[in-house]
């Protein structure tokens, strides 16, 4: 690890939630408006691997230790957040938040652990294929 583990931990920690709460989002939308098992299940599974590789990140209690969500400067900052147009538009904004999220898990885990970075690579893979499969059904 570099000098100074701090911040990686702090990125890690918010994409973490980050990414979690886009794949909720996008669950729900699966489950209660599509109403489409599998696609659910598949979102879920990814949830649940994405839960999976969390667990084995080194440094579990650090990451909690450096979050300061009541100082982040990106805080509020809400460019696009409040622009919606419907149901797609949300699918697409959490699955995107996903993907970075992941993505942005991946790089800095590689300075911990290279291997879960692999595994973290390979998750965010299995979210392209799923909203391939979800495509445009709206």
């Amino acid at each position: 690890m570099r000098k100074n583990p701090k911040p990686v931990y702090r990125i890690i920690d918010a994409n973490i939630n980050r990414a979690k709460e886009g794949l909720r989002v996008c669950e729900e939308i699966t489950r209660f408006i599509l109403n489409d098992r599998a696609l659910t299940r598949g979102l879920k599974g990814i949830r649940h691997s994405l839960d999976i590789l969390i667990k084995r990140l080194p440094g579990k209690k650090e990451l909690l230790q450096e979050r300061e969500s009541s100082r982040d400067v990106g805080r509020k900052i809400y460019k696009n957040e409040l622009k919606r147009n419907g149901i797609q538009d949300i699918f697409f904004a959490n699955i995107q938040r996903v993907k970075e999220s992941i993505r942005v898990m991946e790089e800095f885990t590689k300075l911990i652990n290279k291997g879960l970075a692999v595994k973290f690579k390979e998750l965010r893979y299995e979210v392209y294929i799923l909203e391939k499969k979800v495509g445009t059904p709206f």
